[in-house]
């Protein structure tokens, strides 16, 4: 009997300490997404790429690159998660480049290395794909937004039109503006919100790219593009 007592005593406590270690290293890496410094040449590089954009803008590139890699960490191992913005995939890529403060950035702050896929846009304008479901239901959620119901559009997903990126991804709240019939899926294509808040069905499994809540960071509903990370 004492023998039963003390295992079930020793199992509480090892679950109570993976409680705590597992609490610790969340906010380990919250606080390490949200003070990390940036290579400076970051913002050097993609100003070659828009030289049109302020210091300002860039500083809100680099806000917006912080925020993927919040979205990321959000989603949890092993679940992609896509780039809805493309000058925020100018910087994620330039930050790769700067290979040691990038490999030591990803295991301290994700606990793993992020690999970096080419951009890519919706299937269609009302088509989402898994990936950006994934990065609207974290992002909104981050933000406070009804992800299939949104008054506005969550940071990374506005950047792109804010910017006036030519080569960007624009997302309507109206959905008759993101359909002009081409059916073009390409950069500098405009896409509806809330087809991505939904754009299949409000069924599935929370953590991929279904709707019922607690997944993914606590956010439910639906969500929707670019590259993605995972």
């Amino acid at each position: 009997m004492h023998i039963i007592l003390l295992s079930g005593g020793v199992a509480v406590l090892l679950f109570i300490s993976a409680v705590i270690y597992n609490r610790n290293v969340k906010r380990y890496r919250e606080k390490m997404i949200r003070t990390y410094a940036f290579p400076e040449g970051i913002k050097a590089k993609v100003l070659k790429v828009y030289p049109h954009l302020s210091d300002d803008d860039l500083n809100g590139v680099m806000r917006g690159l912080r925020e993927y890699f919040h979205v990321i960490n959000l989603a949890g191992k092993n679940r992609l998660v896509a780039m809805p913005s493309q000058v925020i995939d100018v910087a994620w890529h330039e930050f790769i480049l700067f290979t040691k403060e990038y490999a030591y950035f990803c295991k301290q702050a994700l606990g793993r290395f992020i690999h970096h896929t080419p951009a890519e846009a919706m299937e269609s304008p009302t088509g989402a794909q898994a990936g950006i479901k994934r990065a609207w239901r974290i992002a909104c959620f981050r933000e406070n937004i009804n992800p299939l119901s949104p008054a506005k559009l969550p940071f990374i997903f506005a950047i792109d039109s804010a910017l006036a990126i030519d080569d960007g991804f624009t997302y309507e709240l109206d959905c008759k503006k993101s359909d002009d019939g081409s059916g073009n899926s390409g950069a500098g294509a405009s896409y509806c919100a809330t087809h991505i808040g939904c754009s299949s069905g409000c069924s599935g499994t929370a953590g991929d790219g279904g709707c019922t809540g607690g997944g993914d960071g606590g956010a439910g509903g639906c969500s929707g593009g670019g590259c993605g990370g995972s």
